[in-house]
């Protein structure tokens, strides 16, 4: 006999949701801390080590929404174990990475791993909603809202803490249980999504789609990580892999990206671009906060992420008092705010600065990290269309990786061979007009008025 409630979300999805939707958190907020130790190892800089940062979220980039598509198309329990048991292999192939090239390419391997959790969950909640016929509760999305950004507050402490036992290494051992344990609920919890349409699997697909895609991002990705390398053929070769992908997409049947579709729904683009600035403030100040207050302030891997720890309380608290209402606009005018303070504060700060003075900082920047996430996630929720649910949610982490790809290059061609202050003011500087962008763009965007109201 069935258990799953005929009125009311299946409460039984949550923990597989929950886990796999905090496994790219986790490693995006953990290696945080890891980055000055693994330098040391290796004998890196901050600008090498920065593509640790860069790798995962590469692959994520790209495999999101391509995962998300397949997720739309075949349900989301066989992507779900795949990227677990991915997770797994690559957190083993980072525990014993002989060289820095091995966990450079251990942290691919884990982004492609680490695709399926979230829009798996975006999918599973809009199912749920059309199969009880009324919309999801909100305690639904705030709930993942609230553990994707508790896991990426507490990643740095747990860092720290990891770090403190069984050195760096043990960063990336922490994948192991965590994929076993998706690998579990994953067979238990998740429903399976027979799968009839055999026939054209292929155009179904649309391969060509998604490696021009991929072409497309992979050489934005790697001139964002190098600028003033002046590969300007890289942005030769995204335009022309871009207009390709365009092309196609608009005279295939079954496109991976309705290009169409999207270019009609002009308030979720923009979603997607408040999704890019939000997570370049957000990222630059998770490494290059972090990396300052150990190199610069002189601060340990596990006291810098103490520091960091009441960002997460903040957040939460922001994210429980606003969760229950659905509409976005006041939210992201308060988190876009709070990230113009917060970055304004950074450039009081230096090597002297007290320790009250550096947690304010982190207590300023928790309020934006609880409000953001949420109101992004529920516009996206709102915004895009049902069939679409699992590569429109896979897109918003795209823009959101491709920030964070921003933050990780602006970190390393401002710090340079040292993370200090004179580096810490000039990305805080250039944190600042992008908290100011993110800000007007929210302001001048009337249709945040109607999300998520009746």
């Amino acid at each position: 006999m069935s258990t799953v409630p005929e009125t009311g979300f299946e409460r039984r999805l949550l923990p597989p949701m929950m886990l796999g939707a905090a496994l790219n958190p986790v490693n995006s907020s953990i290696i945080s801390v890891s980055l000055v130790p693994i330098g040391v190892a290796f004998g890196a800089p901050p600008a090498e080590t920065a593509w640790l940062v860069s790798a995962l979220y590469l692959a994520t980039a790209i495999g999101q929404p391509v995962v998300g598509r397949l997720i739309d198309l075949f349900g989301p329990r066989r992507l779900f174990l795949a990227g677990a048991a991915l997770t797994g292999i690559a957190g083993v192939a980072g525990m014993l990475a002989p060289s820095f090239g091995v966990l450079v390419a251990s942290r691919v391997l884990l982004g492609f791993g680490t695709c399926a959790g979230y829009p798996a969950a975006m999918y599973l909640i809009r199912s749920e909603a059309q199969r009880t016929g009324k919309d999801s509760p909100a305690g639904v999305l705030t709930a993942l809202a609230i553990t994707t950004q508790t896991i990426a507050v507490v990643g740095p402490s747990l860092g720290g803490l990891l770090i403190g036992i069984g050195g760096w290494r043990a960063t990336l051992a922490i994948n192991i249980p965590l994929a076993l344990a998706g690998l579990y609920l994953g067979f238990r919890r998740l429903p399976t999504t027979p799968v009839t349409r055999r026939d054209g699997l292929v155009r179904e697909l649309d391969l060509p789609g998604m490696g021009l895609f991929a072409a497309a991002l992979v050489c934005l990705l790697l001139f964002l990580m190098d600028p003033r390398g002046g590969d300007w053929w890289l942005l030769a070769v995204t335009v022309v892999a871009a207009a390709g992908f365009t092309w196609r997409e608009l005279r295939t049947r079954q496109p991976f990206i309705d290009v169409r579709l999207l270019g009609g729904n002009l308030p979720l683009l923009a979603t997607y671009g408040r999704a890019l600035l939000s997570f370049v403030v957000s990222y630059a100040f998770l490494y290059g906060y972090t990396q300052w207050m150990e190199q610069g302030h002189g601060l340990s891997a596990s006291e810098a992420g103490l520091v960091l720890l009441p960002l997460f309380g903040v957040g939460i608290i922001a994210s429980t008092v606003t969760g229950r209402s659905k509409a976005v606009r006041g939210k992201l005018l308060v988190g876009s705010l709070g990230q113009v303070v917060a970055c304004a504060l950074l450039l009081f700060l230096n090597d002297g600065s007290p320790m009250w003075a550096l947690l304010a900082v982190v207590i300023v920047l928790g309020v934006p990290q609880g409000l953001n996430n949420l109101a992004l996630q529920n516009s996206v929720y709102h915004q895009a269309h049902a069939e679409r649910m699992g590569s429109s949610a896979g897109l918003l982490r795209t823009f959101g990786y491709l920030g964070a790809i921003v933050a990780s290059a602006a970190g390393g061609a401002f710090f340079g061979q040292r993370a200090d202050s004179a580096g810490l003011h000039h990305l805080a500087a250039f944190m600042l007009v992008v908290s100011v962008l993110f800000l007007a763009l929210t302001v001048a965007d009337r249709s945040l008025s109607r999300v998520g109201r009746a």
